[in-house]
């Protein structure tokens, strides 16, 4: 088949174009000289191109999309996370349809749920929030119901909604993690005790694979190891591989929160651009369970993991900053 991808110089779109290519015939969204390379190396045929103005002949012949690309950020203008995650979808959508693709795989997350609570055990009939306080949340959300909306006959639309990527290449929690380690400024939330689900980056392109051909238009499934942790021991465990050794400091949830509230308020009232050291987003997420049930996937792509946590670990390699 013919594949078109986006966010291919990403986590999950380089991942996805280097294990894919070896079947299918991958082209991919390229903003650049660098990610020309890094389409290249992974296998595929780099395609100029910005999401928000995707032209239906770069997508003629293609036969499936696959929509990675996603402004994921814990702070920035709200527009910014619009303009990226409804906007470029809603113009790749269309472009999508023009050409004649014929299944278009969307990339969600179980954020797209998210405003602050915990989510124990849910499954895809668990509802969207009325309102999320997290631009990434409500955008990932918007987003994600453009593409199940635009399910039709012609071009089935569904999405694939991991949690918490982790494993080789990983651009994003482990280098996040071991800069505030390095920096002194890593704290456990609650002493790390909240539950979570993850997703090894392997387990994601599987049923990515398996979507490409199963699956029900229209529906969202998650897809995650079937594995449940507490953050501390799954991320500890992740740091061992690295060689490096969390500090045992904490902070209650709720301080957090708390925190994280004047932090961002001080923040908006100066007008200061560059990230601030704590979240509303990441303390929430750090401190409130989040456990999926993946039965649909099952069922409908026929998924189970290839790797379970345990053998992700051994083989994860040190991470290069």
């Amino acid at each position: 088949m013919k594949i078109f991808i986006t966010g291919a110089s990403g986590f999950v779109g380089e991942a996805a174009t280097r294990i894919l290519s070896k079947k299918h015939t991958i082209l991919a969204m390229s903003r650049s000289e660098k990610t020309d390379s890094i389409v290249s190396k992974a296998g595929g045929k780099p395609v100029r191109c910005e999401l928000n103005s995707v032209d239906p002949s770069s997508l003629q012949g293609i036969d499936i999309v696959i929509h990675s690309a996603a402004y994921v950020e814990q702070w920035g203008p709200f527009r910014d996370f619009w303009k990226v995650n409804v906007e470029g979808t809603a113009q790749l959508l269309e472009a999508s349809r023009k050409a004649g693709v014929r299944r278009f795989i969307f990339i969600g997350t179980e954020a797209a749920l998210f405003y602050g609570q915990p989510m124990i055990n849910i499954d895809e009939s668990y509802p969207y929030p009325k309102n999320s306080p997290f631009p990434y949340s409500k955008t990932k959300a918007e987003a994600e119901k453009l593409v199940l909306k635009a399910n039709s006959s012609e071009m089935q639309t569904l999405s694939i909604r991991p949690r918490l990527i982790w494993g080789p290449g990983d651009k994003t929690v482990l280098p996040i993690l071991l800069k505030m380690i390095a920096e002194g400024k890593f704290s456990w939330i609650d002493d790390g005790k909240a539950l979570t689900s993850t997703t090894h980056i392997y387990n994601l392109v599987h049923a990515i694979e398996l979507a490409l051909t199963k699956g029900q238009g229209g529906k969202s499934y998650f897809v995650t190891d079937d594995e449940i942790f507490n953050f501390r021991n799954f991320l500890e465990s992740l740091l061992t591989t690295q060689k490096v050794t969390a500090p045992n400091r904490s902070i209650p949830g709720w301080l957090a929160r708390f925190l994280a509230r004047i932090v961002e308020a001080v923040w908006k009232l100066f007008w200061i651009k560059n990230e601030p050291p704590l979240t509303r987003f990441s303390a929430s997420i750090m401190s409130r369970d989040c456990t999926i049930k993946i039965d649909n996937a099952k069922k409908d792509l026929g998924y189970s993991p290839l790797l379970t946590v345990s053998q992700g670990l051994k083989e994860m390699p040190v991470l290069k900053l």
